[in-house]
């Protein structure tokens, strides 16, 4: 059977990229049939690596049927993946978050999980001298991939592997990556074609602190102002968005990629009190400022408090 490889819903570059990858490790170099899927529309940026490096869109993963063989990468999170995971044929997990647990498998598997900005940094030391027949089109999406989860390296994220391994395949690319990077981020923000609702679930991890149940949506950009623009018809879509999707808030955080801080949006007296809790910040208006704060994983979501 085909192995299908995906990451989390709402995919970004790392959850493109990253199935790519690893679907033509498993096929080229391991002798399996495998392919990459999605679990839902790329984001722009994503959709800006796919085109940029001539990569086709993976298909779309539909109902997932018992005893299906998968892989699992950039997220080992059940909330993130399709229903029934636990009933499919788990053979294998590579990610870089916390472990969340709930995941059950079959049998014994490889799980590899690092304390690194990006699956696909993981991907490139596993897969080792046989980065040597690896497609340009592929060392591309890695390389995209790197610079997306570090934010060109500014996200408190990035180590020393995810930048070494960024600037190794920008050599052999014959990439200048600031350049690249500012191409990147210019796709990323140009969000004019996306609903509020869209925005607010187009990157975004539920997350429950306490008993509430947050959606925490954060929007990385070259122009904030773009978004914050929006900002009140997206605090009215959040009571819809969080209605619809079972949970208590929204949280969005737009980040400014370029200034390295976000903004927090501030609808109501429960945001305001989570920005003091855990943020120290004081809302005495419909969003607060956050310097220096860029990364959900490392500086958000560990910080939430209400």
């Amino acid at each position: 059977m085909t192995i299908h490889v995906f990451g989390h819903k709402s995919p970004d570059t790392d959850s493109t990229g990253s199935p790519i990858i690893w679907a033509w490790y498993l096929t080229q170099i391991k002798g399996q049939d495998a392919k990459p899927a999605l679990l839902g529309e790329p984001n722009t940026e994503a959709a800006f690596m796919l085109d940029r490096w001539n990569l086709d869109k993976p298909d779309m993963l539909g109902d997932l049927a018992a005893d299906t063989p998968v892989v699992i990468v950039d997220t080992n999170n059940p909330a993130e993946l399709p229903e029934g995971i636990n009933d499919a044929d788990i053979q294998g997990i590579i990610d870089h978050h916390k472990l969340v647990g709930g995941l059950e498998t079959k049998g014994p598997i490889e799980i590899n999980i690092q304390p690194l900005a990006c699956t696909a940094t993981i991907m490139y030391k596993m897969i080792g001298d046989d980065m040597a027949q690896m497609p340009t089109g592929i060392k591309g999406a890695m390389l995209s991939c790197i610079l997306s989860d570090t934010l060109e390296f500014r996200s408190p994220t990035t180590t020393q592997e995810d930048k070494a391994i960024a600037w190794a395949l920008a050599k052999d690319l014959d990439i200048d990556i600031p350049a690249y990077a500012a191409e990147m981020f210019a796709a990323k923000s140009d969000v004019s074609a996306f609903s509020d609702a869209e925005l607010l679930r187009m990157d975004s991890k539920e997350y429950e602190v306490d008993g509430t149940k947050f959606r925490v949506s954060v929007l990385e950009t070259t122009s904030p102002a773009t978004v914050l623009d929006r900002k009140a018809s997206l605090m009215e879509t959040m009571t819809t968005v969080a209605s619809e999707d079972g949970v208590d808030q929204v949280l969005l955080f737009v980040v400014d990629i370029l200034n390295e801080e976000s903004t927090l949006l501030v609808p109501n007296d429960l945001v305001k009190t989570v920005a003091a809790k855990s943020f120290d910040a004081e809302a005495t208006s419909d969003s607060v400022v956050l310097p220096g704060v860029v990364s959900r994983k490392k500086q958000i979501i560990p910080n939430l408090k209400v």
